[in-house]
């Protein structure tokens, strides 16, 4: 996610108008939306709303999607990894996220759909930027947990950073902090030991 996320302010609606007020948001509203280059998203009812991404930002989610794509390949893994913009359905909370980068394992498959995901994947991946570093460190954090997403990454393109969480119960513990000389970590994928600086751009 890149840019200031910026709360979309919604008049007080009745029930059966358009669009809803902050709160009352729901995957159906959100369909509604224009596709108008701006990236939304709903988190617990609330509306959303941020510019595209950065050049800087979708230098290192090109380089993941490379990485990660030939990792897959080489060690014959199942599964399924998408990148933005895909919509992600986590139920019981009211919540619409495109994440960065996620990736659903074999046995999950299920929740694929032709049009978006429904339930939390494996693995999620979060580009950070100034203007998102509280949304994405705080906000998502709580509902990526607390909707049972078992392994979510941040990448801090400032420092060429990643910090791995993984879910204990219903919250994040660290499994790790990588630096670019860093090789980081995986529960998720157990085999990947990947350089972090292999996601960083080289300009």
């Amino acid at each position: 996610m890149v840019m200031e996320m910026t709360a979309v302010q919604g008049q007080t609606k009745t029930k059966h108008t358009w669009p809803p007020p902050q709160g009352a948001w729901r995957y159906e509203d959100y369909l509604r939306l224009p596709d108008n280059g701006f990236r939304y998203e709903i988190i617990k009812g609330e509306l959303f709303m941020s510019p595209a991404p950065t050049i800087q930002h979708q230098r290192i989610l090109f380089n993941l999607i490379k990485l990660m794509g030939n990792f897959l390949e080489q060690n014959k893994i199942g599964g399924e990894a998408l990148a933005a913009p895909v919509d992600v359905n986590l139920p019981g909370i009211s919540t619409t996220v495109q994440p960065d980068f996620l990736f659903v394992s074999d046995g999950r498959l299920h929740i694929v759909r032709e049009k978006n995901i429904e339930g939390p994947p494996d693995l999620i991946v979060e580009i950070l930027s100034p203007g998102t570093a509280v949304y994405d460190r705080q906000t998502k954090f709580q509902v990526y947990a607390a909707a049972g997403v078992r392994e979510y990454w941040l990448v801090d393109p400032e420092g060429c950073t990643v910090e791995v969480n993984v879910l204990r119960g219903q919250a994040y513990a660290p499994l790790g902090s990588f630096g670019p000389a860093d090789h980081m970590r995986s529960e998720v994928l157990l085999e990947w030991d990947t350089a972090v600086s292999t996601l960083c751009p080289t300009q």
